[in-house]
């Protein structure tokens, strides 16, 4: 009989652990490995939410990849706006920023139209001596996973308040529970794969599939996000969209709360008055009888009615009420979490309290008037929660605001025009009248030209200054250099140009706030 050795037993145990350590390491290392050289050869993108501006030193500005994280098609992911702020947060600065969906960027004004713009021109006028940054990070057609992902991100660069206005996008938003461009049914999962997509290689996996797959371009944005298009109250499918709004809205709030970071989240809006469901014969019929309420001055009655049809209609544009319910919770549950009721601001300004055209352009965008309210809304719960900075002098209304902010003709006939060519397509589908005409005057036509992309905003903004600079209107070219001044707010350029311009038009006070924030820009 042999004996084997104690000792040469243990060395065979040790090689066959090793053996089978390396065999289970080897694909993990060649993962590594071409993980490695993927980013070594730059391939792929960076998904981080900020990123260096090459032509600006010491900015930074949104990484325009970062979107490209949440959309399963490239051709679908979205940009958002192009805005500067300080790597290092200057001394006495006040940080804003703001996140959310296609209402929080401002469609379709999407540059001083936008409720952000609206603050930004309101808290320049209110605290002159004050450097406070708006900086927008909000995405057309995303939903909770994107503001939440964000949301935790800004974190990270010492804001002093965070907005949030989202909750439209929940069912066919990026990763929403009935869209095109989801990668799991479970929360779990979807955070787990969204982790994933910041490897290179599953990037390239990613790219390889897309390259096989036909994205319809000829489709709007709506209609090839949309995969399920028929959702009822109470279903799985609308209950898992509920769910997911709200835990993904408790983890935002839970996150801000112990960050000891204000955080400002909105309540939603949509027209319930004036456009009808796109589908459910029950939703219809209750839509009707709300018109017929609200023609006979049964007010109360037909609000009520108006709602329920909103959220009997099965195709699911506009959030359901339970969102809204979801929304009002969380400040009674997380210390630093405030509500901003936009949803009541627009009942109190619509008339007999039924919100409607008077305030949005279609479903769910809010026209001028609309997003100067969405301002307001965010201005006072930041007035009540004593959020900003000391009142410096007189106060600067509301009412004010809505005189002076610099918009244009231009913008107004923008919207009108772009909403009408959106209304065109599904799943509104309604033609442009016979009877439409472009608007003859020189905002109408550059409206027109901006719609169709056959001019820039900045070539249409330099034509409109020509022309009221050759019919001597000194007050609206005062306009459109201030509105030049907000969409490229850290250059001192355009702050020279507007104090100029507001000299010329006799506002003294506007020159030399202007003049004092050029020279601001200009010292190191």
């Amino acid at each position: 009989m042999q004996i084997t050795h104690p000792s040469a037993r243990q060395a065979r145990s040790w090689r066959a652990f090793s053996f089978r350590l390396i065999a289970l390491l080897l694909p993990l290392a060649v993962l590594l490995l071409l993980e490695a050289g993927l980013r070594l050869f730059g391939y792929g993108h960076s998904h981080a939410l900020f990123i260096n501006d090459p032509q600006h030193p010491g900015y930074l500005v949104m990484n325009r990849y970062a979107s490209e994280k949440f959309f399963t098609a490239a051709d679908n992911a979205t940009m958002g706006n192009y805005e500067l702020f300080r790597a290092q947060k200057q001394p006495g600065t006040f940080r804003v920023f703001v996140l959310g969906e296609s209402t929080t960027v401002g469609y379709p004004y999407m540059h001083n139209g936008s409720f952000h713009r609206w603050l930004q021109y309101r808290f320049m006028q209110t605290f002159p001596s004050r450097n406070i940054e708006v900086i927008n990070v909000s995405l057309t057609a995303v939903n909770s996973y994107t503001v939440l992902a964000f949301g935790k991100e800004v974190l990270h660069y010492q804001p002093d308040a965070v907005l949030v206005y989202t909750g439209h996008n929940e069912y066919y938003g990026a990763q929403g529970v009935a869209s095109t461009s989801k990668l799991g049914n479970q929360r779990w999962l979807v955070r787990v794969m969204l982790g994933l997509r910041d490897l290179r290689l599953t990037q390239l996996i990613q790219n390889s599939i897309a390259s096989r797959q036909h994205i319809d371009t000829s489709q709007n944005l709506m209609q090839r996000m949309a995969a399920e298009q028929a959702i009822a109250l109470h279903s799985s499918g609308y209950q898992a969209g509920v769910d997911q709004f709200s835990e993904n809205m408790e983890a935002l709030a839970r996150v801000y709360s112990r960050g000891k970071v204000p955080l400002f989240i909105s309540t939603l809006v949509s027209n319930e008055k004036d456009l009808p469901p796109f589908t459910g014969d029950s939703a219809k019929a209750l839509f009707l009888q709300g018109r017929q309420w609200y023609a006979t001055g049964d007010f109360t009655r037909a609000a009520a009615a108006f709602r329920q049809a909103k959220d009997l209609d099965q195709l699911r544009f506009r959030a359901p009420e339970a969102m809204n319910a979801v929304l009002r919770q969380l400040p009674q549950r997380y210390s630093g979490v405030h509500l901003v009721d936009a949803h009541a601001v627009f009942v109190e300004h619509s008339p007999h309290g039924v919100i409607g055209e008077e305030t949005l352009l279609e479903h769910v965008h809010p026209n001028l008037y609309g997003y100067a309210l969405l301002s307001d809304a965010f201005y006072r719960a930041m007035e009540r929660a004593r959020a900003l900075p000391g009142m410096e002098g007189k106060a600067y209304s509301f009412e004010q605001l809505l005189v002076d902010m610099p918009l244009t003709n231009m913008d107004t006939l923008f919207g009108q025009y772009d909403v009408m060519l959106l209304k065109k397509g599904w799943p509104f589908l309604q033609p442009i009248p016979d009877s439409f005409k472009i608007d003859g005057s020189v905002e109408g036509k550059l409206a027109a030209q901006l719609v169709s992309k056959r001019v820039s905003w900045n070539d249409a903004m330099d034509a409109l200054m020509e022309h009221y600079q050759q019919v001597h209107d000194a007050r609206q070219i005062q306009r459109i250099a201030e509105a030049v001044m907000l969409e490229y707010n850290t250059d001192p350029v355009f702050y020279q140009y507007a104090s100029q311009y507001a000299a010329a038009a006799g506002d003294t006070a506007k020159a030399g706030l202007y003049a004092k924030r050029a020279a601001a820009l200009l010292s190191p």
